[in-house]
C-alpha cells in the first residue's frame, strides 16, 4: 500500500493524524496541490478521476479515495485500537458526528475558503463575497453549538477520542489557520476540548 497525500492540507492530515493514532506505516507519495500535480491527466486517470486527496493505492493497484472511506479500510484491517467505536451505538454516535461535522462545520468553511480567501481568488472564475460572509456566520454558530454540546462530555463522541475528534480538529485548524476563523475564547468548552486533542502527540505528527 501507499498513501497518495499533501501534508498539512485538512483532508490528508485526517488520514495521516489517524495512522500515528493506530501506529499504522503506511508510504507516502508526496502530491503538491500548489503545482497542481493532481490534476494532471495521468492523476486523474490513473488515481483519482476526481483529483482529490488523500488516496490510498492497495497492493493490488486498485484505489481508495476519501479521507474516511481510507480510515475505514484500514478500521477493519486494524480494529486496535478502536476509533470509530466498538459497539453499535458507539459506531452509531460516531457516524452520526462524522456526519455532523462535515456537513455542518467542513462544508460553510470550505465555502469561506472558495468565496473569501485571496489564496483561492486565482483559480476560481468569480468569487461571491456575500457566500463568504453568510458561511463565516454559519460558522460562528455551529462553533456554539459545538461549545454546548462539550459541556457534558469529555471528547466529541463522548468520552473516548475518536474520529470525530480527528475530523473536528482538522476542520477547526483549517478554519483558523486558513480562513481566519477562530472559535471564542468564551467557549470554554470548546477551547478545553481543543487544547486537549491539539495537544495529543498524533496532532503535531499528523
Amino acid at each position: 500500500m501507499k498513501l497518495y497525500t499533501y501534508p498539512g492540507a485538512p483532508n490528508p492530515r485526517r488520514v495521516h493524524i489517524y495512522l500515528v493514532e493506530k501506529r499504522i506505516e503506511i508510504p507516502f507519495v508526496r502530491v503538491d496541490i500548489i503545482k497542481r500535480e493532481n490534476r494532471t491527466p495521468e492523476f486523474l486517470e490513473r488515481v483519482n478521476a476526481m483529483g482529490g486527496l488523500p488516496v490510498l493505492e492497495l497492493d493490488d493497484g486498485s484505489h481508495i479515495a476519501e479521507s474516511i472511506a481510507i480510515c475505514r479500510y484500514l478500521e477493519a484491517l486494524h480494529p486496535e485500537p478502536p476509533l470509530f467505536g466498538q459497539s453499535a451505538k458507539e459506531q452509531g454516535v460516531i457516524e452520526m458526528w462524522l456526519r455532523r461535522i462535515e456537513l455542518n462545520l467542513m462544508v460553510p468553511v470550505g465555502l469561506v475558503w472558495i468565496h473569501g480567501s485571496p489564496l483561492t481568488k486565482a483559480v476560481m472564475k468569480e468569487q461571491i463575497p456575500v457566500v463568504a460572509d453568510q458561511n463565516r456566520r454559519v460558522v460562528a454558530r455551529y462553533f456554539e453549538f459545538l461549545d454546548a454540546q462539550l459541556a457534558s462530555r469529555v471528547f466529541i463522541a463522548g468520552d473516548s477520542f475518536s474520529m470525530a475528534d480527528i475530523v473536528a480538529l482538522c476542520t477547526l485548524d483549517f478554519a483558523a489557520n486558513l480562513n481566519a476563523l477562530r472559535h471564542a475564547p468564551e467557549q470554554q468548552h470548546l477551547a478545553r476540548w481543543y487544547e486537549r486533542v491539539s495537544s495529543r502527540p498524533s496532532a503535531a505528527l499528523g
